[in-house]
């Protein structure tokens, strides 16, 4: 009987020691296996032998890996400004990522917001003082343009009777500054954009 008792003693400290240890802790200090004549089976050394060992308690963590929750690299350390750099979508286009960096939210008001790709040629009017476009942006406010307008990534170089000629600026994928010529038309053709 106590050779029974010391075997599953020493199954539930090995058992409390590898629980411990799967769980990053020390294991737990194991006895030897009492000697052949030591106790009796009935005294309560030997009753709590056969109760699982309490398990330690469990390390702080430290607040560099608490506040970040990010993974080590390969050093084994990381760095909170590490861990908030936000990364680009690799499958995502930079051409795509630089127009919805330009939202409606950010753009000043009036005429020096509007922006030429986003233009919808409404009517020309000419008047007293030369040729006048109308036009509306994307939200459907209704704008007067004159040559020599500026505007928010270019400005009106020529209003004729049939449409608008813009001076467009910008910067590319690469960060390089362009410019370009841009004519809108009041009907446009099949494949022509508005």
């Amino acid at each position: 009987m106590r050779s029974v008792i010391t075997l599953v003693s020493a199954i539930l400290l090995t058992a409390a020691a590898t629980c411990s240890h799967a769980q990053g802790q020390p294991p737990a200090k194991t006895p030897a296996p009492p000697a052949a004549g030591a106790r009796p089976a009935g005294t309560p050394a030997a009753k709590a032998a056969l109760k699982p060992a309490a398990k330690p308690a469990s390390k702080p963590v430290s607040k560099k890996h608490a506040v970040t929750n990010s993974p080590e690299d390969a050093s084994g350390s990381s760095t909170p400004a590490q861990a908030r750099i936000p990364r680009r979508d690799p499958f995502e286009s930079m051409l795509a990522r630089q127009k919805a960096g330009t939202d409606a939210k950010n753009l000043p008001p009036g005429k020096g917001g509007l922006q030429v790709g986003t233009l919808k040629i409404d009517g020309i009017v000419h008047g007293p003082n030369g040729m006048i476009a109308v036009v509306s942006n994307p939200q459907q406010r209704t704008y007067f343009l004159r040559e020599g307008d500026q505007l928010y990534d270019g400005r009106v170089d020529k209003i004729a009777m049939d449409g608008v000629s813009f001076h467009e600026t910008g910067k590319d994928a690469f960060g390089k500054p362009t410019e370009r010529s841009v004519n809108k038309r009041i009907y446009s053709t099949a494949g022509e954009e508005q």
